[in-house]
C-alpha cells in the first residue's frame, strides 16, 4: 500500500534556500525554549545532537547551550550513529515531513538507553486565520479549493506518535505565538522570508490568480483587522518530550495489582457493576 505524498521535497528546499536569517525569529523564540527545557532536566548531556533544517543559524543560537551540540541537516536519512548521543533536538522540520515516524525512529536510534528527545514543529493552530481567509476567497471567486497549508497535526495526536517511534514516557504540549502584521501581505511575505511558503505535493502549479489573494486581504481585514489595519497570525509551536526506553525507568503497574481502591480514596462506596 502507498501513502500519499504530503510535501513536494524539492519546493520545500527551494523554499528554505530563499529563507532569511532575520525572519527566523520563531527559530530564535524555539532556541531559548529548549535551553530552558535542557536545563531543568536534572542530569548532564555530554553528546547532545540538533536536527534542523537551518544549521548556519543555529550556530548561533546553541552558543549559551550547558553543552554545544553537534548539528546536522534534515535529511529523509539522517546521517546519524546508533546510539552517539545522549540528547536529540529536532527542531522545525517534522510539520513538513513525508514520513514523520520514520524521523522519531531515526531519532530513537540515535540515542542512547534512557537519552532525551525533544521534537519541535509548527501544530495544527497555525496560521488558522490565513488558512480559512484563503479558502474561502478561493471558494467564492473560483469556485474551487486548492492545497494552500500543510494540514498540520493535532496536539492531542502527538503523544501517538512517539509511542509508535518506541519512545518511553512520551509528553506533548504547545507554546501558542500570536505575531501582529501591518498588514496580511506583509505576513504572506514574511513566510516567504521564514522558508515556510506553500511546499504542498497538490498544491496548484500555477500562479494564484490575483482576484484570489485581493479577497483573502479583503477577508482578513474584515474578520481579524483592527483600526488601523493590523492583523494577528497565529503560531502553535508544538514540543515532543520522549525518552529512549531504559529499565530505570517508570513502568505501569500490573493490572489488578492496587493495594487501595478509588472508593477508598473519595471515602465512598463502591457498587459493583452487575455481571
Amino acid at each position: 500500500m502507498t501513502h500519499p505524498i504530503l510535501t513536494d521535497t524539492r519546493a520545500l528546499a527551494r523554499n528554505r534556500a530563499r529563507a532569511r536569517a532575520e525572519a527566523l525569529f520563531l527559530h530564535d523564540r524555539a532556541a531559548l525554549d529548549l535551553q530552558d527545557r535542557v536545563e531543568m532536566v536534572k542530569r548532564e548531556f555530554t553528546d547532545p545532537l540538533l536536527i534542523t533544517p537551518y544549521p548556519d543559524h543555529w550556530r548561533q543560537l546553541v552558543a549559551p547551550f550547558p553543552v554545544t551540540p553537534r548539528i546536522l541537516p534534515t535529511a529523509q536519512v539522517l546521517e546519524v550513529e546508533p546510539g552517539s548521543a545522549d540528547l536529540v533536538m529536532h527542531v522545525f522540520d517534522l510539520h513538513w515531513s513525508n514520513d514523520p515516524v520514520g524521523q522519531l525512529i531515526q531519532c530513537r536510534r540515535a540515542l542512547r538507553p534512557d537519552g532525551m528527545l525533544l521534537a519541535l514543529f509548527l501544530g495544527g493552530q497555525t496560521l488558522t486565520e490565513l488558512r480559512a481567509c484563503l479558502g474561502q476567497a478561493e471558494i467564492e471567486v473560483t469556485g474551487g479549493l486548492s492545497p494552500r497549508i500543510a494540514p498540520m497535526g493535532e496536539i492531542r495526536d502527538m503523544g501517538a506518535l512517539l509511542q509508535r517511534a518506541g519512545f518511553a514516557l512520551p509528553v506533548a504540549d504547545s507554546d501558542v505565538v500570536r505575531v501582529d502584521y501591518s498588514s496580511p501581505l506583509k505576513l504572506l511575505s514574511d513566510l516567504r522570508a521564514m522558508g515556510e511558503g506553500n511546499a504542498l505535493n497538490e498544491r496548484l502549479r500555477r500562479p494564484t490568480r490575483r482576484a484570489v489573494m485581493m479577497r483573502a486581504v479583503e477577508l482578513y481585514l474584515q474578520t481579524h483587522g483592527d483600526a488601523e489595519g493590523r492583523v494577528p497570525a497565529t503560531f502553535e509551536m508544538v514540543t515532543l518530550t520522549g525518552w529512549a526506553p531504559h529499565e530505570s525507568q517508570q513502568q505501569p503497574l500490573r493490572p489488578g495489582s492496587a493495594r487501595a481502591s478509588l472508593a477508598q480514596a473519595l471515602s465512598t462506596v463502591e457498587n459493583p457493576l452487575k455481571p
